[in-house]
């Protein structure tokens, strides 16, 4: 797909070729209409949407000649049909789209956001309609409420510059003067960028919006298991108008949720679908657009979720949030491979640390001790062999027992069980164990306590 340049046209009083009949061309259609084009429908049946539009319709198939005079064609047809009008198009120089048929098309028209005069245009040219979708929902839920107070000072502060000959570069800080003004503040906006290099120009307009009665839940989805999931969590869910969720969130939970957007925002492997500021920022925002915002996180929100951090977020900007726990990994998965993290005489304290980050893990276990207690390593599989090293290097046996859990709670769960020794050899990458699934390594006694294979190990072998 060649470079496309963004472009808005002008269609009102222009004659517009609408090709297809069914439900896509009938949503295609309000769009041309809203914006004053005259619009012909060719095709054989139309939808009765169609035919109460108040536009012409030819009931009949597709003639070249149904091209003359127009200045843009929308091809809502089947493939055959859309092939026809692009290459009749092309000969007369008029731009197509053709929908959902990007071979065919030599326009795409873009998920778009009309707020208080302003537009916002999404495309994927072309080729993912539904991430345009999803885009353009989020950016809906970014915007702020009174944006046409932004609008209406723009245009008066354009004026301005323009009597006083402002040149254009000195016109984006005056603008964001003006704005903050707005809201009774001396200081300036802050302009900086979020990990993803997207601008937070308006992060600090965005913090003076008086609250509404919208509100955020925390929650927890325990480790994987919906039948996991509490019933408070559920109820959250039913009630939610905006989810954002994280990765490994089972799709089966977020059916609870059938009332709401839900949008991906999880974080795997280094890999950010949107930083943490920018999902601060939506929270703040839609729960001040009155909506009840649910964060879902595997798990439970506060044991390395980093709701701490977005709890904190919600309390500066004084929306009102509530924490639902959900059953941690941390817990559930040894307790699903019939591991007891405490055992009277063998284990009476376990700590949890996260294996994210090999130095963080060396200052965590730096002093300690395996005598009597249970070492849980969540986020640590990639690494589970440096980890294991970290300990011998520390004066830990290499015959301490250890074993990983994968995918605990789920049907493809997996659990090996073997020495510190071997881990640090990485003997589990010969057992099948890189599956990209979350894995949590549990180190100490209390391993060899459950001695036969469980439910989910008989359950993995049969299946392998």
């Amino acid at each position: 797909m060649p470079n496309l340049l963004p472009l808005f046209v002008a269609l009102g009083g222009r004659d517009v070729l609408l090709v297809g009949g069914g439900p896509v061309a009938a949503a295609k259609l309000a769009p041309l209409v809203a914006v004053g084009a005259r619009v012909r429908v060719v095709a054989p049946e139309v939808t009765a949407d169609i035919a109460a539009a108040g536009v012409p319709i030819a009931r009949r198939a597709f003639e070249p000649a149904d091209l003359d005079g127009v200045w843009f064609v929308v091809a809502a047809a089947t493939p055959d049909v859309n092939r026809q009008v692009a290459v009749e198009a092309e000969t007369r120089r008029v731009f197509v789209n053709a929908v959902d048929d990007p071979a065919n098309a030599t326009a795409f028209l873009s998920g778009v956001v009309r707020r208080s005069g302003v537009t916002f245009a999404i495309s994927t040219d072309g080729d993912a309609p539904a991430l345009t979708a999803l885009v353009r929902e989020a950016l809906d839920a970014l915007l702020p409420t009174d944006l046409h107070r932004w609008a209406a000072e723009a245009k008066r502060q354009r004026t301005i510059w323009r009597r006083d000959g402002v040149p254009m570069a000195a016109r984006k800080p005056k603008l964001l003067k003006a704005l903050n003004g707005l809201y009774g503040r001396s200081k300036d906006l802050r302009h900086s960028r979020s990990e993803t290099g997207v601008a937070q120009d308006f992060t600090d307009v965005a913090q003076d919006f008086s609250p509404a009665n919208g509100h955020v839940s925390l929650v927890g989805a325990g480790p994987g298991d919906p039948g996991l999931l509490t019933r408070k969590a559920m109820a959250r869910l039913r009630t939610a108008d905006l989810v954002l969720y994280d990765a490994l969130i089972d799709d089966r939970i977020l059916r609870f949720a059938r009332k709401a957007q839900r949008f991906f925002v999880g974080k795997r492997a280094g890999r950010h679908a949107f930083s943490q500021q920018t999902i601060n920022n939506v929270m703040v925002r839609a729960a001040r657009r009155g909506r009840h915002v649910v964060r879902l996180k595997g798990g439970d929100p506060f044991v390395f979720g980093r709701g701490g951090e977005e709890a904190l977020a919600l309390g500066r900007a004084g929306v009102p949030f509530e924490v639902v726990p959900g059953v941690t990994s941390a817990l559930a998965a040894p307790a699903l491979a019939g591991i007891p993290v405490t055992h009277r005489g063998m284990a009476s304290a376990f700590l949890v640390v996260s294996g994210h980050d090999e130095a963080t893990f060396r200052s965590a276990v730096h002093e300690l001790r395996p005598d009597g207690i249970t070492l849980i390593v969540l986020m640590g599989l990639g690494r589970s062999s440096a980890l294991a090293m970290t300990l011998l290097d520390r004066g830990w046996s290499r015959s301490i027992p250890a074993a990983i859990v994968v995918d605990a709670s789920r049907p493809s769960q997996q659990v090996w069980r073997g020495t510190v020794g071997e881990l640090a050899a990485g003997v589990e990458a010969d057992v099948g164990l890189v599956t990209g699934g979350p894995g949590t390594l549990v180190i100490g006694e209390v391993v060899a306590v459950a001695g036969g294979a469980t439910v989910f190990e008989r359950r993995y072998a049969n299946n392998s």
